[in-house]
């Protein structure tokens, strides 16, 4: 089962981070195999909300939609993310975002396994590549949003 655990400095307050990863809607502009994304539902749940949120992953030959249950945490600057429906057997991912003196640290961890075996086998060839490149569209999203630097 792929599995990809990091954190990374980033230039950026906490918030504006937060902000950015919480924004699921705009994930198609920049994020890579990103080719939609649609939010169902966003209920406040004390101090947190959840949302309902649909993306449709575009990989070589493969296209698929998937729905997540997104629990946000603002105050702690959390996201936690669970798989409702689609091309899983499961997946869960994780952010934390926390500042720093020069900016804020970005945690993000996700493990997930495609029912699919030849999907599956596909992506581990380049999962971690592909990981990068996901927290690297991010990063770039991040500078583009907010500048070189906060």
């Amino acid at each position: 089962m792929p599995n990809h655990s990091e954190t990374r400095p980033l230039p950026y307050t906490a918030r504006q981070m937060y902000d950015l990863v919480a924004d699921v809607a705009e994930y198609p502009k920049f994020l890579p195999w990103c080719a939609a994304a649609r939010v169902r539902k966003l209920t406040p749940m004390g101090a947190a909300q959840l949302m309902e949120a649909d993306l449709v992953i575009s990989f070589k030959v493969f296209r698929e939609r998937f729905g997540s249950r997104v629990m946000l945490w603002p105050e702690t600057r959390r996201i936690d993310t669970e798989y409702i429906d689609g091309p899983f057997k499961y997946m869960k991912s994780n952010w934390a975002f926390n500042d720093t003196p020069t900016g804020c640290d970005v945690s993000f961890d996700v493990d997930f396994e495609f029912k699919n075996a030849i999907l599956q086998k596909i992506i581990g060839l380049v999962f971690n590549e592909a990981m990068q490149h996901i927290v690297r569209a991010f990063e770039a999203r991040a500078k583009e949003l907010y500048g070189p630097g906060a």
